[in-house]
């Protein structure tokens, strides 16, 4: 027996000083996890058991972090780019899960097309490429036959699948942002991913109609230029958030005869909990004929926010119809374009009008109020929301300048409430 005071061996001493070696599997994962590929590769100097523990990691991500170089030679970045994820592919061992690349200077074609060729051959979950410079590259067939895809994120690219394909059978959640492809390419990679329940489109080319078939899809996000946008079989969708990049002028031409753009986009929305309406969209909605109320309210919205030109009469009727139409209604964020307003004629005192008095908003609690000028129409409307807010608790108000604040105050401030809890927040723009 080793008595006290007794010289320790070394092989002793070395392994009460390696317990990093000995963590549980789990927690190691967990390490690795949070680890770019540089730091993991690195860990291989702790001990001899992480010697090689980072070529198991599941979740690859290569961009400019994930190199030791600071150099401004974008040819040496992209070289020491290339040279990193080959020598990692090529000693990976274990299922990879997640492959993103992300770089901001030019990668070769045949590179990224050599990576998409070695991966196609694994099952792994999640895929990001973003391609920030350059024309738009064209996905290789084989990234279509990957079956085993979660979550698909691209950046800059060209798709034209091969005609056998007929979607992704796991997929669940997709980003496509500066894409271009084909209409009828489009709808059947969104109506064939039967499983899609999140939807990202930023910056469409190819086509300007826009039809979303998706029966499980949950949220849908869209920023672009489109002259139509409609819904089929979306009854789960949840949240909905659309910007329209071009001033859509209120023809009924754009509509078919008199048929209301804003029937048409709700009917296949019932489930709706939050609905952002950016940019133009509402100048989109309000083509055609505007009901007082839809057919069928939307209960299940809490959350609105609207950008709209207060100045015009056809977005105004379009906003109390929806407002009207939300009776469970608990925030509400309206954002001016007070840069529209001189070409409107304005609106009057539409929000003064009594029978539009109608509108109730029993289970408002929060609004704010951003960009307004100060019209008179901006004010009526938040004389309108006051008075009809019973159980209102904060209205947060910020102009788009400093001009006319202190009036723009005191104006508020007599404004009558309907809540006696209600508190109104001034913030300097």
């Amino acid at each position: 027996m080793k008595q006290r005071g007794e010289a320790k061996f070394p092989y002793e001493t070395e392994m009460e000083l390696d317990k990093i070696s000995n963590l549980p599997a789990h927690i190691m994962d967990k390490i690795f996890s949070k680890l770019s590929i540089k730091d993991a590769v690195r860990t291989s100097v702790l001990s001899s058991k992480w010697r090689y523990k980072w070529v198991t990691i599941p979740h690859l991500v290569f961009d400019n972090q994930c190199l030791s170089l600071s150099s401004h030679d974008q040819t040496l970045l992209k070289n020491k780019l290339v040279n990193t994820v080959d020598h990692v592919l090529l000693l990976h061992t274990g299922p990879i899960q997640t492959f993103k690349l992300s770089h901001r200077d030019l990668l070769g074609v045949a590179d990224i097309d050599r990576w998409i060729l070695y991966l196609s051959r694994s099952s792994f979950k999640e895929f990001i490429l973003e391609i920030w410079k350059g024309q738009r590259y064209k996905l290789p067939s084989c990234l279509y036959s990957c079956q085993t895809l979660v979550h698909l994120e691209l950046f800059n690219c060209l798709l034209k699948p091969p005609s056998t394909f007929n979607g992704f059978r796991c997929l669940k959640s997709l980003d496509l942002q500066h894409i271009t492809m084909a209409q009828d390419i489009f709808e059947k990679l969104i109506s064939s991913c039967h499983l899609l329940e999140k939807l990202t489109l930023m910056n469409f080319e190819g086509f300007s109609r826009l039809n979303i078939q998706a029966p499980n899809l949950q949220f849908f996000d869209l920023g672009g230029v489109f002259d139509e946008i409609s819904f089929e079989n979306t009854f789960a969708l949840a949240t909905v958030s659309i910007g329209l990049y071009v001033n859509v002028e209120n023809d009924q031409n754009l509509a078919c005869g008199n048929a209301s753009n804003l029937l048409k986009f709700f009917v296949h929305l019932p489930h709706i909990q939050r609905l952002e309406v950016q940019s133009y969209l509402l100048k989109y909605l309000a083509v055609g004929n505007v009901p007082q109320r839809l057919p069928h309210p939307c209960i299940d919205l809490s959350y609105i926010s609207i950008r709209i030109n207060l100045n015009d009469l056809e977005e105004n009727l379009t906003t109390l119809c929806l407002l009207r139409s939300s009776p469970n209604l608990q925030e509400l964020e309206i954002l001016a374009r007070p840069e529209d307003q001189a070409v409107v004629e304005t609106v009057g005192s539409f929000w003064e009008e009594e029978d539009h008095w109608d509108c109730l908003f029993s289970q408002l609690r929060l609004v704010k109020i951003a960009s307004i000028s100060g019209i008179r129409s901006e004010l009526d409307f938040i004389n309108f929301v006051l008075a009809n807010s019973p159980v209102l608790e904060r209205m947060t108000v910020k102009p788009a300048s400093l001009d006319g604040g202190w009036e723009l105050l005191k104006e508020l401030l007599r404004f009558r409430r309907a809540s006696v809890r209600a508190e109104i927040i001034y913030l300097d723009p």
